[in-house]
């Protein structure tokens, strides 16, 4: 199936930068630092139908992105790559499906641990764009990864993880 090349596929595929300049290749190799604290980059990495409150230049996720994503393996994998960066980041690691946390995992350093904060939302955002990505047993073992981390390592809110939950049902994700 031929789709028009969009700009998030672009970005996705490497051939273009996101509304700052960055190449998908770049963002991954920037520092957990500079991923805490910038707040324009995951609309990109983990697009949704809806544009996001904090970055009005990001792309929505279209019904023809999705079937780009659906029939596009090497996106997928890309998807899977930004998936990793932020797994370290938030002090996990995945093998294939299975996603645990990392021996230096801790609450001063991960404050996704916390009650609550913005990496809440990129979480969700995350759980959410995996589904609608054609990725739905990696958003589910990633949310359960979450909960089942945040519940015994952490201590995140019960909304969060209400919010975590609900990120993957097919009412959210159509």
């Amino acid at each position: 199936m031929s789709h028009q090349l969009t700009p998030l596929i672009a970005f996705y595929r490497g051939e273009a930068p996101d509304h700052k300049g960055r190449y998908i290749d770049a963002v991954w190799a920037l520092s957990h630092f500079w991923l805490e604290h910038t707040h324009d980059y995951i609309q990109w990495l983990f697009p949704l139908p809806e544009v996001g409150r904090f970055n009005h230049f990001a792309p929505r996720l279209t019904d023809v992105e999705r079937e780009v994503f659906q029939d596009d393996s090497a996106l997928r994998e890309q998807q899977r790559a930004s998936l990793d960066v932020m797994l370290s980041f938030l002090g996990l690691t995945r093998d294939g499906l299975t996603i645990t946390a990392q021996p230096s995992l801790n609450i001063r350093e991960h404050i996704w641990l916390k009650a609550g904060g913005h990496n809440h939302l990129r979480i969700t955002r995350m759980i959410r764009s995996l589904a609608l990505c054609h990725q739905p047993k990696l958003a589910a073992s990633f949310q359960q990864a979450v909960i089942d981390i945040g519940s015994t390592q952490g201590i995140v809110s019960a909304q969060s993880m209400a919010y975590w939950r609900a990120a993957s049902d097919a009412k959210h994700t159509v």
